[in-house]
């Protein structure tokens, strides 16, 4: 109790601190009003009354690693040993909460799935230095036909340097489009980290070759794993959710790109961003953000002084939000939770 409340004092919310002692804040509310100073958690007052002996576990282990079972699961070996010899030793659930606790269910067979690394972790403190890209179906005027809108956006300020649309995917136009929001940046992207998903237009040779050629350095997701992607996909989510999309599939390729235009002038220079303190993206792409966020921070500021029954602690945080990680590793994560 004494820790939480340190933890507390030092503005840390009430859930998050009790969640890191494997309590919650009702628990907490609950002992507070009952007097408890200490824990108040009792646990069982004795062993389960149908508790395998020790004896028993180690026969159930060594029956599952026993040459005659050790390549079946505890779903053929239970059924198995009562046809075969009449013998009942355990449940399937048990045969496997036994063997979790000894480290022994891995998957041994060929046909176990494939594992793939976590994608590097991308840091960026200024613009252009990573890149997120992806490509999004948009329906075109006969069922079952789709254009395909290329969109690339700048980690770091959400700036969407980079919406065409197309009649197919291709890492053809993939790189030219890379290309050609280059040269309208006036960018030279060598040593920019750019991440997309395992598509074949994000992996084809057209592609590499041209991040190669260009001193790009390519980062992809693991297959199947959108999350290694936030920053596209949540971006598809704004565009497809906006209340101007249109119900009604595109007629035409210009149709789409001219849509998709006006969407990427509002995102850019109207839309204030959550995660970089409601600012535009355009505004934090070219720095106006801190002298902007100043301003705002001494207004907050003035408010309180005239207002100061309006606030219980401090005004909103307005500072600038440094850096930008994508898929941060995981020990990373854990320490900031911690």
């Amino acid at each position: 109790m004494t820790l939480i409340d340190e933890a507390v004092q030092a503005g840390a919310r009430l859930a998050a601190a009790a969640a890191l002692l494997g309590l919650t804040a009702r628990t907490l509310q609950r002992w507070r009003r009952g007097g408890a100073a200490d824990d108040g958690r009792r646990g069982p007052r004795r062993a389960p009354a149908n508790r395998l002996t020790a004896r028993e576990r180690e026969q159930v282990l060594a029956v599952a690693n026993s040459p005659a079972y050790r390549e079946l699961s505890p779903w053929q070996i239970v059924p198995r040993l009562l046809d075969q010899e009449g013998l009942y030793l355990a449940s399937e659930a048990t045969f496997y909460r036994l063997l979790r606790q000894a480290g022994e269910v891995t998957h041994r067979q060929r046909s176990r799935p494939a594992t793939v690394a976590r994608p590097r972790e991308q840091v960026a403190t200024r613009p252009n230095t990573v890149w997120s890209w992806d490509i999004t179906w948009l329906r075109g005027p006969v069922r079952g036909t789709f254009f395909y809108l290329y969109l690339f956006t700048d980690v770091w300020s959400r700036k969407i340097v980079a919406a065409e649309v197309h009649l197919e995917e291709s890492s053809v136009l993939a790189a030219a489009v890379f290309q050609r929001a280059c040269v309208r940046l006036g960018l030279d992207p060598e040593g920019l980290a750019l991440h997309s998903d395992n598509g074949s237009p994000m992996k084809g040779e057209t592609m590499l070759a041209t991040l190669q050629r260009l001193g790009v350095i390519p980062s992809f997701s693991r297959p199947r794993v959108s999350d290694d992607n936030p920053y596209s996909e949540a971006l598809f989510r704004t565009l497809k959710y906006r209340p101007e999309y249109p119900e009604v599939p595109f007629t035409s390729v210009a149709a789409a790109q001219a849509w998709v235009d006006r969407f990427v002038h509002w995102y850019n220079t109207e839309h204030r961003h959550s995660a970089i303190r409601y600012v535009t993206p355009e505004e934090r792409h070219q720095g106006q953000d801190v002298e902007l966020l100043a301003r705002r921070h001494q207004r907050y500021e003035r408010a309180q002084k005239q207002h100061p029954e309006r606030w219980s602690g401090p005004t909103r945080n307005w500072t600038p939000i440094a850096t930008v990680t994508l898929n941060p590793a995981r020990q990373a994560a854990d320490t900031k939770a911690a």
